[in-house]
């Protein structure tokens, strides 16, 4: 629940998803849910020569399987909180 929490904070500024196959798409996260699974709005991929049959494509869902990464924002990560709310869930789980 801490990335899902995280990632809800993140809803509407920009982020560059890298998913197994190789590709990179980068566009406004639009919503998240408990299994990752992201919704982007205004994207565009990174590799467009790679990929020209998504240069139409506006909007996207991708499956939280089959991301890699995730690219964010550096000002959008406050790592103090982070540490604090991993040091939370390491405590309530033991």
């Amino acid at each position: 629940m801490l990335f899902y929490s995280f990632f809800k904070t993140l809803t509407g500024k920009e982020v560059t998803v890298e998913l197994k196959n190789d590709l990179a798409i980068t566009g406004i996260l639009h919503s998240v849910d408990q299994y990752l699974n992201i919704k982007l709005n205004e994207i565009k991929v990174v590799d467009e020569a790679k990929h020209p049959h998504l240069l139409a494509v506006k909007n996207c869902f991708i499956r939280g399987s089959v991301v890699r990464y995730i690219q964010l924002p550096q000002d959008a990560v406050d790592t103090d909180l982070l540490h604090d709310a991993t040091r939370r869930e390491a405590r309530n789980a033991a």
